[in-house]
């Protein structure tokens, strides 16, 4: 049996509404709210909390990592083996990495290659993990729709919660939405001819071949979750597949909007949070062509339900006050000159720290057990010298022992609230709060860690693990 053992997802902390977009550009532009990242966020980052709600307390073991988005932070670098160090997977054996990009449909592209490489026996699981952070020109058709957003898949053959039953795919040279190597924003055609022409021909022929392949019926599925690129299209789709409403996964629009690749696993994610054993779940998804799944939910999926996944992550939230505060974080002006030098990064002076800043290591003493980051060679209470093993930090929380706010500091949030961490188990961290209401900031807070992006210095994106409140 292979299929689904975990899942996870994350939702930005951040909203921006609609309404707030109509007051700026005059209007209407629709209903709801949007996800926003951070300044500090990207899609690597967004990956690694997504794969950390899916992996929970599960040891951190697999045999290779599938990274799915449009808008990787790098052109020309893996993403998927940043992802996986700053999850601290280990680097003493084979582990396979790999990136999708260029589609919609990356992420279960994604999904059906680490389906096939765990059926052939080449892995025994495989994390895929998708995110989109597409930028959207303002004040266009897509700034109110496009959301930001992440999900991750983990497969395997043991303790399957839910079964992948079977696969169709089709493929279509068909050009609706593209983005050239120097566009800033999405490119696309006539609105009517891309729909008539794309979805609405590609979305039912494979869910048609799927069925046909596998001998399925329509009765056989308990819900039905079909991307669409918008609220209206899907549900012209279900219209046009002749679907029982009550049996379709409601989409993500109004409470997150469209995270590119990162839809359709979302969705998906939504689904099985409701989803009991027996139920059979049809998944189709599209975008140069459309993949179909028939998948079957086992008695596992009752494992799952401590997850944040989509629920937890929706009831977390705090408004983007401001357009302008939207236009800082995704740097859609032209600002004035800072008064200092920019930002200056070593990559030798990374490669070296990598365990401390990426992985979050920190360094225990192995004669009293003292911990501290960054790691050092004497002990502070003990005085061994060199005599340390490397543990894990970035899965602890901890206590804020003491802050200062800079309201002057050159950063796109403030105040800057550095802060000194406690951790749970022992070791002190000194970071920069991220993802905090200021006036709620306290010694005594309850914080948890984030990897975030600190700085671009050198052309290189310098991560790094930030504390922020714990979110519910």
């Amino acid at each position: 049996m292979v299929g689904i053992i975990s899942y996870g997802a994350y939702i930005p902390i951040y909203r921006m509404s609609r309404e707030l977009l109509a007051q700026v550009w005059g209007g209407t532009t629709g209903r709801g709210e949007k996800a926003v990242a951070n300044f500090d966020e990207d899609t690597i980052t967004m990956a690694v909390e997504a794969c950390i709600d899916a992996l929970g307390s599960m040891e951190r073991q697999a045999d290779g990592l599938y990274f799915a988005s449009n808008t990787p932070p790098y052109r020309e670098k893996q993403c998927a083996s940043i992802i996986a160090a700053g999850l601290d997977f280990p680097v003493d054996g084979e582990f396979f990495t790999a990136d999708f990009t260029n589609s919609l449909r990356a992420g279960t592209s994604a999904l059906k290659a680490g389906t096939e490489a765990v059926k052939s026996g080449t892995a025994k699981r495989v994390v895929i993990a998708t995110a989109d952070c597409r930028l959207p020109a303002p004040n266009s058709g897509s700034e109110p729709l496009f959301g930001d957003g992440a999900a991750a898949i983990i497969l395997g053959d043991t303790d399957v919660a839910v079964e992948i039953d079977g696969t169709y795919t089709i493929y279509s040279e068909f050009m609706d939405g593209w983005r050239k190597e120097k566009d800033t924003y999405l490119l696309t055609w006539e609105d009517r001819f891309i729909i008539e022409e794309g979805y609405e021909k590609h979305l039912p022929r494979a869910i048609k071949g799927l069925m046909t392949k596998h001998k399925l019926a329509k009765e056989d599925f308990s819900k039905f979750v079909l991307y669409a690129p918008d609220a209206r299209r899907h549900a012209a789709m279900v219209k046009i597949l002749g679907l029982d409403p009550k049996k379709i996964q409601e989409p993500l629009f109004d409470s997150v909007g469209h995270t590119g690749c990162a839809l359709a696993p979302m969705m998906l994610i939504a689904a099985l949070e409701e989803a009991k054993p027996g139920d059979k779940i049809l998944l189709a998804n599209y975008s140069d062509g459309a993949d179909a799944f028939s998948l079957s939910v086992t008695e596992n999926i009752e494992k799952m339900k401590d997850r944040r996944g989509i629920k937890r992550h929706l009831d977390s939230k705090l408004k983007l006050s401001n357009y302008g505060k939207y236009l800082l974080f995704r740097d859609l002006m032209v600002w004035e000159a800072e008064r200092r030098p920019p930002d200056i990064s070593s990559l030798a002076s990374l490669w070296r720290e990598r365990n401390q800043f990426l992985r979050f290591h920190g360094g225990k003493c192995r004669s009293c057990g003292t911990i501290q980051h960054p790691i050092q060679r004497v002990c502070a209470v003990c005085r061994t010298k060199d005599d340390y093993e490397e543990v894990r930090l970035s899965d602890k929380q901890g206590t804020v022992f003491s802050f200062a706010m800079d309201e002057r500091a050159m950063v796109k949030d403030l105040p800057s609230i550095s802060c000194v961490i406690d951790l749970e188990g022992g070791g002190r961290y000194v970071g920069v709060l991220t993802d905090r209401e200021p006036g709620k900031v306290s010694v005594g807070m309850r914080v948890e860690m984030t990897l975030r992006n600190l700085h671009d210095g050198s052309g290189i994106h310098n991560y790094c693990w930030k504390p922020r409140p714990i979110r519910v």
